[in-house]
């Protein structure tokens, strides 16, 4: 064990990208605290400890021992996502989503656990396959590998979390070096057809979306004719945030029991950005942002710097997953985009959304650590080995 673990070169491990995390989630512990009082908070904090944990498991986890598991982690988000909607384990907590899987001792979200190994998966099957990307047929491959889980996610219903996994393929699919002539030809015959289904989407006999979706994107472009519903809840998030000033209410030592954000339904999770607002100023919005646009930005320095295609495509999955989320989140809370629920990633409250959101960071750093040190992907095909990187 100590021999596995001397192999690692540690000068590498991005202690910055740690505290990074960690003052997220500290500042999300803060929040939840303000929100709904101890309880929220001691099991965040919980949820935290056990986090730290996972992350440094897998951090001196090799990603490539993980990523053998592929096809197998593949079979596993599929089922989850299956028993979700399709079984009794599954659970809507009377929303009308189908989100929850009711395991026994706890339930878990298993969209927020599906995005890492969409995000393994595709790594493993972009590079097997980097030398046919470029043809029609294994475009659409990869395609319909993604769209499966994706879709899974759609019907349950989750249009936010689907959003993601589609941005997550499309950033690792074009970073795998998906041709610019395959881009041009999906982008114009994609832009039209987006067109399309923004008009369609809008109208009263539309099948595609649920009569909230439709309600929320409605209230969205229509604001003059919708001061109720998704629109209110987006109105009391603004106004919660604006109320904090400069500083804060907790740095200006307000302690009247009064908040903006407690007319704010979720506000410990898809709306804690309201709570933040107001509790820690404008400046403490800006300190979340610039950690956020710094994780980002360390995930896409390690990806560059990997020594394999896979672990490159890890590490840009996983920066495509925290920036979308992170901005579609705040971009909610401040009425730049339409009402829907998504957790802000390392803040919200949410086992499933932390234990995700850390077990991804964990495995960009271990792609980080293995910096200048093997190259190459093998797995055990019969009884010889394939070289990933030789396909």
């Amino acid at each position: 064990m100590i021999k596995y673990l001397k192999k690692y070169d540690y000068s590498h491990l991005s202690v910055s990208l740690i505290l990074a995390v960690i003052t997220l989630c500290s500042i999300g512990c803060f929040c939840i605290y303000k929100s709904d009082g101890f309880g929220m908070a001691k099991r965040q904090i919980i949820g935290l400890v056990a986090g730290l944990m996972v992350m440094i498991v897998v951090m001196l986890t090799d990603y490539h021992m993980i990523c053998r598991l592929w096809l197998v982690l593949y079979a596993i988000a599929v089922i989850m996502l299956a028993l979700v909607r399709f079984s009794p384990l599954g659970t809507d907590h009377t929303t009308g989503a189908y989100r929850w899987l009711n395991i026994g001792v706890t339930e878990i979200q298993p969209s927020e656990l599906v995005k890492i190994i969409l995000i393994i998966f595709l790594a493993v099957f972009l590079t097997r396959v980097k030398n046919k990307l470029n043809r029609w047929y294994m475009f659409f491959l990869s395609v319909a590998v993604a769209a499966i889980p994706t879709f899974l996610i759609l019907i349950q219903t989750d249009l936010s979390s689907s959003m993601v996994c589609m941005f997550i393929f499309v950033v690792m699919i074009f970073m795998a070096g998906l041709s610019w002539k395959i881009i041009g030809i999906v982008v114009s015959v994609g832009v039209p057809l987006s067109i399309v289904l923004f008009w369609y989407v809008q109208q009263p006999y539309q099948k595609l979306l649920t009569s909230v979706q439709q309600n929320r994107i409605l209230a969205f472009i229509h604001p003059e004719q919708s001061a109720s519903g998704g629109r209110l809840q987006q109105i009391h998030s603004v106004q919660a945030i604006s109320a904090g000033g400069v500083l804060g209410k907790t740095l200006l030592g307000d302690n009247t029991d009064y908040r903006r954000y407690n007319l704010v339904y979720v506000n410990e999770s898809d709306f804690v950005f309201s709570v933040l607002g107001e509790e820690m100023g404008f400046l403490g919005c800006m300190l979340v942002i610039a950690l956020f646009a710094f994780i980002v930005f360390k995930c896409i320095q390690i990806a560059r710097k990997a020594n394999d295609m896979t672990g490159k495509l890890i590490a840009y999955g996983v920066s495509a997953m925290i920036m979308f989320q992170g901005f579609v989140n705040i971009g909610v809370a401040t009425e730049l985009l339409p009402n829907t629920g998504l957790p802000l990633p390392f803040l919200s409250y949410g086992l499933s959304s932390l234990l995700s959101s850390m077990l991804a960071i964990s495995l960009v750093l271990n792609v980080g650590l293995q910096v200048n040190g093997r190259k190459g992907l093998s797995f055990t095909v019969g009884s010889g080995d394939l070289d990933l990187d030789q396909l």
